[in-house]
């Protein structure tokens, strides 16, 4: 087995094995993904949901309820401890592949990609269970380089998340919002905020030579108002603001950014 299986250009790295059922005169089958993060010590598993077709009922009972003991026996030993104890016996039933290496921008994408790979395909909702992931880079240090931004995948949404046409989510490169925003992490955005802005992650576009590129970062935004009259405002100054204290902030003019979506939250 290749040592990595997903194109996916990120800065952590994951573990994970196949489950394979082995039934009594049956032909071995991949039923789930097993995938930790060795860095946190922390899993993530994803099993079939229905067993009838391979299995008689009482070893479908059986099956069904591994998802939960795998997860409930990973949180209580530790991720990586629990992976050994799988790799280290052997069972009649169920089987453990060889470990491979992956790399990761979110677990929960490469977990729902690896077992699209290797168990069955997963049905996409759009704007039910998935958003869209764009390609914009977001550059989390000085503005990243001019780049068109278009869908390009689909990822599931976090779960118990009310989805909505004006969410999506991307990826944030750079270390200045650490560690709120990990470099190379994949983020929730939700386009075109309301309100007022002070205080809040904003991604943040500087437009370039083509109408349909721009620049983009992702900065903490606070502006300085001046009261001109009646109802009427301007922007003295406008700040971004690094979270990672090593990045140093800086000062632009209303007229040369646009503010494009507010971050939500990382995408684990």
């Amino acid at each position: 087995m290749p040592a990595s299986v997903i194109p996916i250009t990120a800065r952590r790295q994951g573990a994970y094995v196949l489950l394979d059922a082995v039934l009594p005169d049956r032909e071995p089958r991949t039923i789930g993904v097993f995938l930790i993060d060795p860095a946190q010590d922390r899993a993530w598993v994803r099993m079939r949901s229905n067993f009838d077709e391979m299995a008689a009922p009482e070893d479908a009972e059986v099956l069904a309820a591994l998802e939960e003991e795998i997860r409930g026996r990973a949180a209580e030993s530790g991720a990586e401890a629990f992976l050994r104890s799988l790799e280290d016996s052997l069972s009649n039933v169920l089987r453990v592949g060889e470990r491979a290496t992956v790399a990761v921008d979110a677990f929960s994408r490469v977990l729902d990609r690896l077992y699209d790979e290797h168990v069955e395909k997963l049905q996409v909702e759009p704007f039910r269970t998935h958003l869209p992931l764009y390609s914009l880079r977001a550059a989390a240090g000085a503005l990243g380089e001019e780049m068109a931004a278009e869908a390009e995948d689909w990822v599931r949404a976090p779960q118990g998340m009310r989805l909505a046409p004006d969410l999506f989510v991307a990826h944030v490169v750079g270390r200045s919002m650490e560690p709120r925003i990990p470099d190379g992490s994949l983020n929730l955005f939700r386009w075109h905020p309301a309100g007022s802005r002070q205080d809040k992650i904003l991604l943040i576009q500087r437009f370039g030579a083509l109408d349909e590129t721009a620049r983009y970062t992702i900065k903490r935004y606070t502006s300085r108002k001046v009261h001109r009259g009646e109802d009427e405002w301007r922007h003295e100054e406008i700040r971004l603001e690094p979270l990672n204290p090593e990045f140093e902030a800086w000062n632009v003019g209303p007229e040369d950014f646009a503010v494009v979506a507010e971050w939500l939250r990382v995408i684990e």
